[in-house]
């Protein structure tokens, strides 16, 4: 399924939060499909659910590398400088970012004003990126910005591979083909099923990692994989 996630929605369908938050649930999606990937709570744009493990766990694993398409209104005049900066990759507290392909667009017109609405200041200019990574750090795009002088005001995922939003509006999804995985990575990652990736912890723009088995040990019901062989 490719789904259009609005801002403000948990890429999950329970929230033990109270009051809860929005969560998939109340969108009519089928039963027993699970985010393929994440999206933070406060992004929106293309989110891909399946009922298929492997595909869950290989599209959310960092082996994974279809590029992922970010539409991004940043604060403040994109320089020459900070755009080299993020097509060479630059430092993170985590780390160097890989190289990405980035661009000045105009504003996208067929993207509906934000709801909430974007908070703008009248005295600072503000811009429109189209940046694509291959990575999925736990809020990436944002820290990349960050990095270069570009706060994110809004951040709304185009396409993920070759798949794309193409007319969704905001909470609505629709059915597609799934794609044909490279061996290497249906291999490693077929013991997974659809619940045990939806029960991994989110690590931002289009990743999840697994529960550490402490973790995995604290939540009842969970199939822990390193039983089955008695370790």
């Amino acid at each position: 399924m490719a789904f259009h996630k609005p801002m403000n929605v948990l890429c999950q369908f329970t929230d033990r939060s109270v009051p809860p938050r929005p969560t998939l649930a109340g969108f009519g999606l089928p039963k027993g499909v699970y985010a393929a990937g994440r999206l933070d709570f406060d992004s929106e744009g293309l989110l891909l659910l399946t009922d298929d493990g492997a595909l869950v766990a290989a599209i959310g694993s960092p082996k994974f590398d279809w590029p992922k398409t970010y539409l991004v209104q940043v604060e403040g005049t994109p320089t020459d400088e900070a755009l080299q900066r993020l097509r060479d990759g630059l430092e993170l507290n985590d780390g160097p970012t890989k190289p990405a392909e980035v661009a000045v667009i105009d504003a996208p017109a067929w993207l509906p004003p934000r709801d909430p609405p974007v908070r703008v200041r009248q005295t600072v200019p503000d811009a429109w990126l189209r940046l694509v990574i291959r990575e999925g750090r736990n809020r990436q795009v944002r820290r990349m910005t960050a990095a270069v002088g570009l706060p994110t005001l809004r951040l709304v995922r185009e396409a993920i591979g070759p798949y794309t939003l193409d007319g969704l509006a905001a909470g609505q999804w629709r059915e597609v083909a799934a794609p044909e995985l490279p061996a290497r990575l249906r291999r490693s990652e077929a013991p997974r099923t659809a619940t045990q990736s939806a029960r991994s912890t989110s690590t931002g723009e289009g990743r999840s990692v697994p529960l550490s088995r402490q973790e995995a040990a604290a939540r009842p019901g969970l199939i822990r994989p390193w039983k089955r062989d008695g370790r």
